[in-house]
């Protein structure tokens, strides 16, 4: 990923997959919350919902891979006053039952936790099929929706469990490849609110997932250069931290979105209909362009599509160009 990702950070200091964190946090509410259950389509072993499972099998449902069938069992399991996690590869959850979503989830206001593990760029050589570049949007449009994309392992772990206090339809987007770990137990995690990742006044990085490290790395770049990049770790796409954002335009003058995901509908997109709106100031979206994934290991298709660390640096170096 270019010379800023080998810099050194004090920001991480190891890797794991955002599936495990939310493994580790579905077995711990499991055993917390009674009413919680999980239900798979063939795929609780890649998505880490077989960890829940294997502690409470009763309430671990496998239903094949036939992801209508698994979204509607979790609505009708949520309409008896359960907290099912339905749960899929992003690409076939949150497309195939697309409008099981729509009905038997959102128009019924039900419970239920769709949960998209091997999200983005991360499910790497598994090629455009399985590849996600398009699910925070799909979801992101749903009335009633929650759209979660959690930074790292931790993060999700922490998203998972505020997810079993949190009453209405969400989405929380993991992912499969190992990414650097920034929190910890102790950081505060609130659906909703964004978290301030590094304070700068001359723009602001605001990123979700992995991004927000490759974010940090571009900061540390720029601030070699004179340049102090405020990152927003916005883990909640909906609902928009709109006070962070506020903030962000009137104290640093800029914006720059980086998501793993396409340009079109995605943190970007959120970003944009809420600037339109409400601020003036320069804005780009960085993500993968209009067109579909290909195979690759994450490492490379992270630099093929230009999202690194060094990408980042030279467009916020653009953006604050045009704050004149």
């Amino acid at each position: 990923m270019g010379d800023a990702a080998t810099a050194k950070t004090s920001v991480a200091k190891s890797k794991k997959p955002t599936r495990d964190g939310f493994g580790e946090g579905l077995r711990e509410l499991g055993n917390l919350r009674p009413e919680v259950v999980a239900v798979s389509g063939d795929l609780g072993d890649s998505t880490r919902a077989k960890w829940f499972g294997d502690e409470h099998p009763e309430r671990f449902f496998e239903v094949g891979i036939a992801e209508q069938n698994l979204v509607s069992t979790a609505a009708g399991l949520a309409l008896t006053g359960k907290i099912p996690f339905a749960n899929s590869f992003s690409a076939f959850i949150t497309g195939r039952a697309w409008e099981q979503i729509r009905i038997s989830v959102c128009y019924m206001d039900a419970n239920v936790k769709i949960v998209g593990s091997h999200g983005g760029l991360s499910v790497g050589p598994d090629g455009a099929t399985a590849e996600a570049l398009e699910d925070i949007a799909a979801m992101r449009i749903l009335p009633r929706m929650t759209v979660i994309v959690p930074c790292d392992a931790e993060q999700a772990r922490a998203a998972t469990l505020a997810l079993g206090d949190h009453v209405g339809p969400a989405y929380l987007r993991c992912g499969r490849a190992p990414v650097p770990v920034l929190t910890n137990p102790e950081t505060e995690f609130e659906i909703g609110k964004a978290r301030l990742a590094r304070e700068g006044e001359d723009l602001t990085l605001v990123a979700c997932g992995v991004t927000v490290y490759f974010a940090l790395l571009a900061a540390e770049v720029l601030s070699r250069e004179g340049i102090e990049a405020r990152v927003l770790d916005m883990h909640t796409i909906k609902p928009l931290d709109t006070k962070a954002l506020a903030a962000a335009a009137e104290e640093t003058g800029a914006l720059l979105s980086v998501e793993e995901h396409t340009i079109h509908g995605g943190l970007g997109g959120a970003i944009a209909e809420w600037l339109a709106q409400n601020a003036n100031v320069p804005f780009k979206i960085m993500g993968v362009p209009d067109k579909f994934g290909q195979s690759g290991e994450f490492e490379e298709l992270v630099e093929v599509y230009g999202l690194g660390p060094d990408s980042i640096a030279k467009e916020a170096r653009k953006i604050c160009a045009r704050k004149g």
